[in-house]
C-alpha cells in the first residue's frame, strides 16, 4: 500500500445523489444526507472521486459517520487517509473523542486505533442521534478512539 493523498470537499448538490447511491449501494446509513449536508465529505484523489464519510459533533464528541471508498479505490490506502482526514477535521472542530458503529469494518477500524466499547457508556447525545438510535442495527459493533 503507498500513501495517497485526498482532499475532503464538502456534500453540495452536486454531489449528494452520487454519495447517496455510494452509501445505499454499500448498505450504510443514507437517508439523513439531505438534512446533515455539512456533516458529510466527499473525498478526491486529484480529480477522481474516491470516497465519502462523515463527522457529527456533539461538544467535544463526534460520530464517525459512512466511510465508504469506491470499490474500484480500495486496498489503495484511501480508507486511512480518508479517516485520518476526518479525524483531524474533527480534531479541528474541538473533537476530543470519536464513537462510530459498523456491522462490517471493525477490523479496519481497529488497525486505525478505535477500541470497542458497550454503547452504554457513549454520552447520551451520541446515543440519541439517528444513526444509533434507527439506522444502525443494535448488533453494530460500538467503537472509540480518542483524537487527543
Amino acid at each position: 500500500m503507498t500513501d495517497v493523498s485526498i482532499t475532503l470537499r464538502p456534500v453540495d448538490a452536486e454531489t449528494v445523489e452520487r454519495v447517496e447511491a455510494l452509501l445505499k449501494a454499500n448498505d450504510l446509513p443514507y437517508r439523513d444526507v439531505r438534512t446533515k449536508p455539512e456533516c458529510f465529505v466527499t473525498a478526491f484523489s486529484e480529480t477522481t472521486f474516491v470516497g465519502v464519510g462523515g463527522v457529527e459533533r456533539y461538544g467535544s464528541n463526534g460520530l464517525l459517520r459512512s466511510v465508504v471508498v469506491m470499490e474500484s479505490n480500495r486496498g489503495q490506502g484511501y480508507g486511512t487517509a480518508l479517516v485520518g482526514a476526518l479525524e483531524d477535521r474533527g480534531r479541528s472542530n474541538g473533537v476530543e473523542t470519536l464513537y462510530l458503529l459498523t456491522t462490517t469494518a471493525s477490523a479496519f477500524f481497529r488497525r486505525e486505533g478505535y477500541d470497542a466499547v458497550d454503547r452504554e457508556v457513549v454520552p447520551e447525545p451520541i446515543q440519541q442521534t439517528t444513526e444509533f438510535a434507527d439506522l444502525c442495527p443494535n448488533s453494530a459493533i460500538c467503537l472509540k478512539k480518542n483524537l487527543e
